[in-house]
């Protein structure tokens, strides 16, 4: 998984790379290291955040419906 397809699996889902890191238990320089491109992100991290991206992009949340009077 490239540092741009990281980042984008993080704005699909409205995290930030701090709550990232929280979520798979891993140091936050660990994260940035991953979107900078400085170390790979493991394996099966990057296929579990793609499987959570690909999710939140097919199943988003429902939108606020205004209603006109």
């Amino acid at each position: 998984m490239t540092p741009t397809r990281i980042r984008e699996c993080l704005a699909l889902l409205h995290w930030s790379q701090r709550e990232l890191a929280k979520i798979l238990n891993y140091g936050e320089g660990t994260v940035r290291g991953w979107c900078r491109g400085v170390q790979p992100i493991p394996e099966d991290a990057a296929a579990w955040l793609e499987m959570m991206a690909q999710h939140a992009e097919a199943n988003p949340p429902p939108k606020r419906q205004h209603v006109v009077i």
